[in-house]
């Protein structure tokens, strides 16, 4: 059989190649995978005694996966990214310089973070109040922020990305204003879109692009003795995550830019109405697991599904 074809005219070989199917097929089995990745966070939310948000982007192809990824849901601490990224903007405008002292006012607030448990004496730069806010979720840290930056100046710069949902309404621990409904808010498509003009460095030049997700990406306080937050849980220690979870009674949320290699992504997920935070907790755990499962396989994977390497 391999004599004939070899013997074959030159002009029906040719004609034989054109039409035989294409080897590559490039990614052609990619939306399987992702059909996949939906049905398990489907079942996670059918599962799940509450309210699930999620918004998941591939940032290499666009490929997006939403489960109410327009529905707004409380922020809890999650909203503290947005706080980072107008502090950075107004540093690059020139309005501030990180590497200013200033002195965080007493009393402070508590609810988390270092500065609860400082003297009134200490001085700290804008970045390094950014790193505890980022790192430890500090407060304290934060609210000193908000105020130099101005809640309106974050919300503006919000509706400049094009979020019409996302917004600070108070301060952090103003148990008065939350009594009020004024609570911090978000989709998770719209945090999605946030984290993504953090990865494109959206405003900055390239060394603040870089540094904020330095910040962002400071190990968080679950680093160490005690575990990882629920997010970074399944992922490797080795990896550069950028994210912000979040926590309130009858709430859990995250979002995050993963930079895993040839596959980074953005990812968000929100829960309310949970009848235990832990069921909230597992499903952040899971849904990470699950969308870094998928996105390592297409990342370390060829075009057929091959997948070489040295696990």
């Amino acid at each position: 059989m391999e004599d004939a074809v070899t013997l074959l005219p030159l002009g029906l070989l040719a004609l034989a190649l054109a039409q035989a199917p294409a080897a590559a097929a490039p990614r052609e089995k990619e939306p399987l995978l992702w059909e996949k990745l939906r049905a398990r966070i489907e079942t996670l939310d059918r599962n799940l005694n509450g309210v699930l948000g999620v918004a998941v982007k591939d940032l290499k192809t666009g490929a997006t996966i939403e489960v109410r990824g327009d529905r707004p849901f409380p922020t809890a601490s999650s909203i503290k990214v947005a706080v980072l990224y107008e502090l950075y903007r107004q540093a690059e405008e020139g309005r501030i310089d990180l590497s200013q002292t200033t002195r965080p006012p007493v009393p402070r607030v508590g609810g988390g973070g270092v500065l609860q448990e400082l003297g009134g004496g200490v001085s700290l730069t804008w970045r390094d109040l950014a790193v505890l806010m980022m790192g430890w979720s500090d407060n304290e840290a934060t609210n000193t922020l908000i105020e130099q930056v101005g809640m309106e100046a974050v919300n503006t710069r919000l509706a400049g990305l094009g979020l019409g949902v996302t917004r600070l309404r108070r301060r952090m621990m103003d148990l008065t204003a939350a009594r009020r409904g004024d609570e911090n808010v978000a989709t998770p498509a719209e945090l999605n879109k946030l984290m993504e003009a953090i990865y494109e460095g959206k405003g900055l030049s390239s060394d603040r692009a870089k540094d904020v997700v330095s910040v962002a990406a400071t190990p968080k306080w679950g680093s160490g003795k005690s575990p990882p937050a629920p997010f970074r849980l399944p992922l490797p220690d080795t990896l550069v995550v950028a994210d912000k979870s979040g926590e309130l009674e009858g709430v859990r949320c995250v979002t995050a830019l993963v930079y895993l290699p040839d596959r980074p992504y953005a990812a968000t997920i929100m829960t309310t109405y949970l009848r235990s935070d832990e069921e909230g907790e597992a499903a952040i755990r899971d849904i990470s697991g699950a969308v870094f499962d998928t996105l390592d396989r297409l990342g370390r994977a060829s075009s057929l599904g091959r997948i070489i390497s040295e696990r």
